[in-house]
């Protein structure tokens, strides 16, 4: 369970309040005391305290001024209780994706190979294999005299693997934290999730082997399997999604609107949100990652759906008034 699940959302908020009276207002001396004493009730005020400060360290560093521009309009308005109930959604929201970034590894901003949210790059390695990098993806290659090494840092590759030209083969070897990737001639797609690695097969096979675990099993054309760093899970059929994304398409079978939205989501800077209360929803389409404000108009045009868009870069959808 992470730190955010314990979080009293109670707290929260009163977190987001005193977020507001220090950053925003002119507090007073009493003020100032009271606070302190609200911070020292308990650990949970202490964490929930943290929580703030990184929502707003978090808006003060984003990239391309997301977060800046989101805070600024406020602080421009100078209202209270806007800024109060925007930080206190940030809050909430802090440990999901967007703020992901956040907490990565130094080593994904030094990456060999590199995308920005919503970008996507093909690259041609040394040996002639084709990599695309998908949106928000780090890679690092090494090649030697034993090995071709990729390690995925981030986000989610596409690989075509070419025959070796060195004189003696070297094994082409896929890391991620939860383990290694070895394919066996083929065309394959690999995605980090949260605690889990995913590939899909394409052509050939992939033998998938977890970092912490002496398993390991082929994954054949036509299936999928994702595996922690202690366990495989069960190989199914390979999602129709899996390689559309290097085409700039997500297609949508009966699927929840939640997780459309958290698809569109990886392909757009900011905030993009599904309000409970529509995520349920079922919908199918075929709907755009290159451009997601036609892909969210379609979607209003389908289903009875509002588009709240607060800034730029915080956007909800729930369902129609």
């Amino acid at each position: 369970m992470s730190s955010a699940a314990i979080i009293d959302t109670a707290l929260l908020k009163e977190a987001a309040d005193w977020a507001v009276t220090l950053h925003y207002d002119t507090p007073t001396d009493t003020e100032r005391q009271a606070f302190d004493r609200w911070r020292r009730q308990s650990p949970a005020h202490e964490a929930a305290w943290t929580r703030a400060q990184t929502v707003l360290r978090t808006f003060n560093q984003v990239p391309a001024n997301i977060g800046k521009d989101a805070l600024k309009s406020l602080e421009h308005r100078h209202d209270r209780r806007q800024a109060l109930h925007l930080l206190g959604m940030l809050l909430l929201a802090a440990p999901t994706g967007w703020l992901a970034w956040r907490h990565a590894p130094w080593q994904e901003w030094t990456a060999d190979l590199r995308t920005a949210t919503g970008e996507q790059k093909t690259i041609t390695l040394a040996d002639g294999t084709r990599l695309v990098l998908n949106t928000a993806t780090a890679v690092d290659v090494a090649f030697t005299t034993t090995e071709r090494h990729l390690a995925l840092l981030a986000g989610e590759i596409l690989i075509t693997t070419a025959t070796d030209p060195s004189p003696t083969p070297r094994p082409f070897i896929v890391r991620t934290a939860q383990g290694s990737l070895r394919p066996l001639g083929t065309r394959f797609n690999v995605r980090r999730l949260d605690d889990s690695t995913r590939v899909a097969v394409f052509e050939g096979a992939v033998e998938a082997r977890p970092a912490a675990s002496t398993q390991a099993a082929v994954v054949q054309a036509g299936e999928q399997m994702a595996f922690t760093a202690g366990a495989l899970q069960a190989v199914q059929p390979a999602d129709d999604n899996a390689a559309l994304w290097e085409r700039g398409m997500l297609l949508a079978k009966d699927m929840r609107l939640g997780d459309v939205i958290n698809e569109l989501a990886r392909y757009r800077p900011g905030v993009l949100r599904c309000d409970p209360a529509a995520a349920d929803m079922l919908t199918s389409g075929a709907l755009s990652l290159i451009d997601t404000d036609s892909a969210l108009a379609l979607l209003s045009r389908t289903l009875p759906l509002r588009i709240e868009r607060r800034t730029r870069y915080w956007v909800t959808v729930g369902p129609r008034l």
